[in-house]
């Protein structure tokens, strides 16, 4: 992902000058895209919770993907219409201020983005002190993976403040150390398979619900495995690098997300062929217990390494994109001048850094459960998806001078009905990530009042926002 460039010098969108901004320099073709959408998507959500929804749904752990990924797609199809419409370097604020026009609404979405981020990067964070605790043979307890997750937060944190440049070709390699881990289940899955190991016929057997039933035992898991398929709309801040976005980016963004649903697929089926879902969804390493059943011999370490980067490197991300996302809407006038103060030797806002990085410890510290964090990153997505898929009816309004691609209506009602329905507590999503995002939104909302006293007493009058600062990023997966 890009991130909002941190210059002292930036002053509030009415005093930049028009046109002073050179644009980005175009140089993404379709390959290096494509790595870029794979990268973007695979990480934390595979690695850590393919347990989690083998306990809700028994041994047809891949159907929940499956049905993520369809709701996935339907979405990325309004994102791509916007994308191709509007091809600039912002995301989600920038389609719901266009099409509704109202600043505060403009505000919550950047907001729950940015939470988003933060929760994703706890959901890591969690997931590496429990892959190193079993991959090093440490056999930590719950509170001491706690303190090692606070502790990678920490690290995470110093190396956010003293800066990271990051560049497309180092997310190739990072993409390549995530992929190679989810190929190593792959193989192990399918020669275990081929040997006549394990046992496939786990991958039909469902779990129903107290009633009988299998319906709301997979919308409940499909809640948790959403957080699998985060990533894709965070593609969009590259439209502006892309060589020819209109004509290249709906091909490639379609492929990615294909590619990265057959891999989950194939991932859930190895896992559960090999070990049954009652052990795949205790502790949170399911696919280091996989490695363990199904290549017994293979060094444990070196999978429990490429776990952690991989969720390593999905936390210093996201907590980057957090961390510039608070930064923008300081600038803005939108939140705290405080948070966007930046430090005058290694120029980062170190402000804001520390603003994201206290509300991931009180996550990891008080909520802790990966599938509550990482459920909590798909509830605030799916309703920003949600006020997406319906920007996008409303801007239809709005005709441009260049040709765009254009989905069809049903896809952004359904996107908007699927992803709606799956916010409800209809679907056995777990109440703690309502109150997680309650309270997230709750500080959010606060800090915004805040700012509005502050810049009346000050005198500031917010003019229309830069969305290119107050909008920019998302949480990766």
């Amino acid at each position: 992902m890009t991130d909002v460039p941190v210059n002292a010098g930036t002053q509030a969108s009415g005093a930049q000058a028009s046109g002073a901004e050179p644009s980005l320099h175009r140089v993404m073709g379709p390959w290096l895209l494509l790595l870029f959408i794979v990268g973007d998507i695979l990480g934390t959500g595979i690695y850590a919770l393919t347990g989690q929804v083998a306990k809700q749904v028994g041994g047809v752990v891949w159907l929940p993907f499956v049905v993520a990924f369809v709701v996935a797609l339907v979405t990325a199809f309004s994102y791509l219409e916007l994308v191709t419409k509007y091809p600039k370097a912002a995301g989600a604020a920038l389609y719901t201020h266009k099409a509704f026009g109202i600043h505060f609404i403009t505000f919550i979405v950047a907001f729950a983005v940015m939470c988003s981020g933060i929760t994703s990067a706890s959901t890591a964070s969690r997931a590496f002190a429990a892959n190193m605790s079993n991959a090093m043979g440490l056999n930590l307890s719950g509170f001491a993976i706690t303190v090692t997750g606070l502790a990678f937060m920490a690290i995470v944190a110093a190396v956010n403040f003293r800066g990271v440049g990051e560049s497309v070709k180092a997310n190739v390699v990072l993409t390549c150390v995530e992929l190679t881990g989810l190929l190593i289940i792959i193989v192990i899955g399918l020669w275990a398979i081929g040997l006549g190991q394990g046992d496939v016929s786990r991958v039909i057997q469902f779990r129903t619900s107290p009633d009988g039933g299998m319906f709301w035992p997979v919308i409940a898991a499909t809640t948790l495995a959403f957080f699998a398929m985060v990533g894709f709309e965070d593609s969009v801040n590259m439209a502006e690098e892309c060589k020819d976005p209109t004509r290249h980016f709906p091909k490639v963004l379609l492929t990615g997300l294909v590619i990265t649903g057959l891999i989950y697929v194939l991932v859930s089926i190895s896992a559960i062929t090999l070990v049954a879902p009652e052990q795949l969804g205790e502790g949170e390493t399911p696919l280091l217990k996989v490695v363990q059943q199904g290549a017994p011999n293979f060094p444990l370490w070196i999978f429990g390494f490429i776990t952690m980067f991989a969720v390593a490197n999905s936390a210093l991300i996201n907590m980057l994109m957090a961390s510039r996302l608070v930064y923008g809407m300081s600038r803005e006038h939108v939140l705290p001048p405080a948070l966007g103060k930046v430090h005058q030797t290694r120029r980062t806002p170190y402000v804001a850094i520390g603003f994201t990085t206290l509300l991931a410890f009180a996550l990891i510290t008080f909520v802790g459960e990966v599938p509550a964090l990482g459920g909590t990153t798909a509830l605030l997505l799916l309703c920003v998806f949600t006020v997406v898929n319906i920007a996008v009816l409303v801007l239809r309004r709005d005709p441009v001078d260049h040709q765009h691609f254009r989905t069809p209506t049903i896809l952004p009602i359904l996107g908007a009905v699927f992803c709606a329905f799956l916010t409800g507590p209809w679907t056995g999503r777990a109440v703690v990530q309502y109150h997680v995002a309650g309270v997230l939104l709750g500080i959010g909302i606060v800090l915004w009042l805040v700012t509005i006293m502050v810049n009346r007493r000050t005198g500031v009058k917010r003019a229309e926002p830069d969305i290119e600062h107050l909008g920019r990023g998302g949480p990766v997966n």
